[in-house]
């Protein structure tokens, strides 16, 4: 396919989704996203309660997985996977296989997101082939039960396609941001009482506009974990046309950047770069709120580069951010989260589509914090 039939299918396809991501759509989808989140508080005081104690080891990562399936199930396809309340539908196996089994090798998760590009890949004899055969089909069956209403002028294909790409999109990378979220929260006990008393000032959950710009530590928790924890660590692009770069690169080069080493670069953060301290976006910086101006020089919402920028910019930002915000603020209204092991825990890098937080010692990318009801003293 060449470049300009690329752009034009891509334009088309855009087109037909973005009104699923605009801001009243986003509006009207913040129900769904609370819901999510109190029907995971309601399991956990359940666990709570079942184990004697004024507190209980929550395996988090397993946890934001289903928080995050389940939105993007009823926000995205008006279907309900389930995940909360302990189903196991197919697509739920694919995930929770795909990303936490100790067995999933880089060869074999290769195979499947390479099979989606080049489809004889997908037949290769293996557990997690057989488990993306197996979410295909539940898509499709997803497919035709949305299809009256999905407004989507496109092809069947195209619709089960990208379907499977905001889940792909849309679970992962929500899932594991929400996860370093309580990660860091959890190592930084002064910043999660900060943000706690700034959601309890606030009383009721948040609405859409209250979310966006109503709560500034709110915002500067979640851009202070995008910007360390960036669920892409390199963007691949290619040139449509010759340039210096600096040296001649011919038309149609491919070439990547690490934006996850721009974001915690000191030449444009400052020295404390790599550390997470959500109040460098409230400081005053020459005069300004926010980061120093030379990190204002990066493009991207917030000079983040999370979702990338330009023509192909991230379409469900909004979707994600608003997501992210208010599943933190039932979580952190409701729990003080510790690490199991105290704030010097060893932490390691586990590899789902995504990189994840893991606990040392633990089998796969399993990540137990201890969550404890929040008592308001006195």
């Amino acid at each position: 396919m060449s470049p300009g039939q690329t752009f034009d299918r891509f334009t088309r396809q855009r087109k037909s989704l973005t009104p699923a991501f605009s801001v009243d759509a986003i509006r009207q989808l913040t129900t769904i996203f609370y819901d999510s989140a109190y029907k995971a508080k309601d399991a956990w005081d359940v666990l709570i309660e079942s184990s004697g104690g004024d507190s209980a080891l929550i395996e988090v990562q397993s946890w934001m997985n289903h928080i995050s399936l389940d939105t993007i199930g009823l926000a995205g396809f008006s279907h309900n996977f389930g995940a909360l309340g302990g189903k196991h539908a197919s697509v739920t196996e694919v995930f929770d296989t795909f990303i936490t089994s100790p067995r999933a090798t880089a060869l074999n998760k290769g195979l499947i997101l390479l099979g989606q590009v080049f489809p004889l890949l997908a037949h290769f004899p293996t557990s997690r082939t057989k488990l993306f055969q197996k979410l295909n089909v539940a898509m499709e069956e997803i497919s035709n039960g949305a299809s009256g209403n999905s407004g989507f002028r496109l092809t069947k294909d195209e619709v089960i396609a990208q379907m499977k790409l905001l889940l792909v999109a849309a679970y992962e990378t929500v899932s594991v941001s929400m996860t370093w979220a309580l990660l860091e929260l959890s190592r930084h006990p002064d910043v999660q009482t900060r943000l706690r008393n700034e959601l309890l000032a606030h009383g009721t959950d948040p609405t859409y506009d209250q979310l966006t710009d109503g709560l500034p530590y709110l915002d500067a928790v979640v851009h202070e974990v995008l910007r360390i924890h960036l669920p892409i660590l390199e963007v691949t692009r290619v040139a449509v046309e010759d340039d210096v770069i600096p040296l001649s690169q011919p038309i149609r080069t491919e070439f990547g950047k690490p934006v996850n080493s721009i974001t915690i670069a000191k030449g444009t953060l400052g020295e404390d770069a790599k550390l997470f301290r959500p109040s460098r976006w409230l400081e005053d910086k020459d005069g300004q709120n926010g980061i120093p101006a030379k990190a204002k020089e990066i493009p991207g919402h917030r000079q983040l580069l999370t979702f990338v920028d330009g023509p192909r910019a991230c379409l469900g930002k909004n979707f994600a951010l608003t997501e992210f915000k208010a599943v933190l603020t039932v979580l952190v209204k409701n729990y003080v989260f510790e690490l199991r092991d105290g704030v010097n825990s060893k932490i390691e890098i586990g590899r789902g589509v995504f990189p994840r937080p893991k606990l040392a010692g633990e089998v796969g990318c399993q990540l137990p914090l201890r969550a404890r009801p929040y008592v308001a003293s006195g």
